[in-house]
């Protein structure tokens, strides 16, 4: 005897990136306006450094991009019946090729540095620290409107760590562009570029792990199986757990399905509305299908060959 719940397909949750749009459309354009600035100020002046930082910029305006454009196919699709879990899963694709960019940049990045480090070229003070201004002044709005969104959706994690990580290359940018000015050192500007380097790349395989965790269908890394099996094994009326499956279909939207072996005596309405009550305020799961089970019903399971 099967028992669960579900939504309608015109019901599907709103997810975590869903309600932040706005912010994210707001830091698209704050990203493109000033990359266009500081590559087109890099270009009058021939200073490398401004168009690599107006480079990177980049990187955020397409991260932003497609951040965007994920969490817009996913609302698209969330009305039509053949797609039962909408395309929610877009937003972790952007997530993981954002890492994927991520990775780009910070690798051109050191080999840039590293490359310069034999002859370091000649960079131009002052208008290097007159655009790295207004581009830090501009990921330090971006990464506001970021902040809070980055927490609860992976998507928007992805973008936020795309400014972030070009936050802290505006500011490697200013204070070279000092030195420079100030001092004439110009192995400024390569040594920051190694640091800028290694800041980003161990965010960046945080971001690409989580990503791919949730494409193999593993279960978060908050639950723990063993617990959650014996945790649904000790409601009341529920002599046996199998064929359990948690998995997490995009940021703050974990789906569990299983089976559950009900005494005889057992009240199926009532050990259901317990094992939902419990997976619900003790595992934050509240997308479950629980299939109920008599005693001698387990035999039909156990002939799946996977």
């Amino acid at each position: 005897m099967g028992h669960g719940h579900g939504h309608g397909h015109g019901d599907l949750p709103r997810t975590a990136s869903g309600r932040y749009v706005r912010p994210l459309a707001l830091a698209f354009v704050i990203s493109a306006v000033f990359m266009l600035v500081e590559i087109g100020v890099g270009l009058a002046t021939s200073s490398l450094a401004l168009i690599s930082d107006g480079a990177h910029m980049l990187t955020d305006v397409v991260g932003l991009g497609l951040a965007l454009a994920a969490i817009l196919a996913a609302n698209r699709a969330a009305g039509r019946p053949s797609r039962t879990f909408g395309l929610y899963r877009a937003e972790v694709l952007a997530a993981l090729a954002n890492a994927v960019l991520l990775f780009g940049v910070a690798g051109y990045v050191l080999y840039e540095a590293i490359t310069r480090l034999a002859d370091p070229p000649a960079v131009p003070g002052l208008p290097v620290l007159i655009a790295a201004t207004l581009g830090l002044l501009a990921n330090i709005w971006s990464f506001l409107l970021l902040r809070t969104g980055q927490a609860e959706s992976l998507n928007v994690r992805g973008a936020y760590l795309e400014v972030l990580s070009d936050l802290i290359g505006s500011i490697g940018v200013l204070v070279s562009g000092l030195i420079t000015l100030l001092f004439g050192w110009r192995y400024a500007d390569p040594i920051m570029g190694v640091a800028i380097g290694l800041f980003v790349l161990p965010r960046t395989w945080a971001l690409a792990r989580r990503s791919l965790r949730i494409l193999f269908q593993h279960a978060p890394e908050r639950v723990d199986i063993d617990e959650l099996t014996q945790a649904l094994g000790e409601v009341a009326g529920v002599c046996g757990v199998h064929d359990l499956h948690v998995w997490t279909l995009t940021s703050g939207m974990e789906v569990l399905s299983a089976h559950l072996i009900v005494s005889g005596a057992a009240d199926q309405t009532e050990v259901l509305h317990r094992a939902q009550v419990l997976l619900a305020g003790r595992y934050r799961i509240e997308h479950a299908t629980l299939q109920l089970e008599a005693g001698g019903a387990t035999a039909q399971c156990h002939k799946l060959s996977w």
